[in-house]
């Protein structure tokens, strides 16, 4: 999978909300200032190439939809950005959070509790 733009993310964002949508319903979503419809047109077949979204034709229109799930993406891009910067280690990304983003003790409680559930469910 690979890596998406920001407008493509924005696209996306908004599939993964409609579920399946028009190139108008997309616009109809979209925040000022509202991109042109063939910009939107544009994104999408690139998205298409990508294999992340897929269409069913309704005549001279195709209505969209997300071949892969916002989680999936998520799961993706976690990937990418711990392989890019933190040498595939959970433990560096973890305490670069933790230190960057000046976590409370409700914060710090909050992930011990996720950790747990996680061990306790394998």
């Amino acid at each position: 999978m690979k890596t998406l733009t920001r407008a493509e993310e924005e696209v996306m964002r908004i599939l993964w909300h409609l579920k399946k949508a028009f190139v108008k319903d997309i616009i109809a979503e979209m925040k000022a200032p509202v991109p042109a419809y063939n910009t939107i047109s544009t994104v999408i077949r690139i998205l298409e190439k990508k294999e992340v979204v897929g269409y069913k034709p309704y005549g001279n229109t195709h209505q969209y939809y997300p071949l892969i799930s916002e989680e999936e993406y998520k799961r993706h891009e976690v990937k990418e950005i711990m392989a890019s910067y933190f040498d595939n280690s959970l433990p560096n990304m973890v305490s670069f959070l933790v230190k960057d983003n000046d976590l409370n003790v409700s914060d710090l409680d909050e992930l011990l509790k996720l950790i747990k559930e996680q061990k306790s469910n394998k």
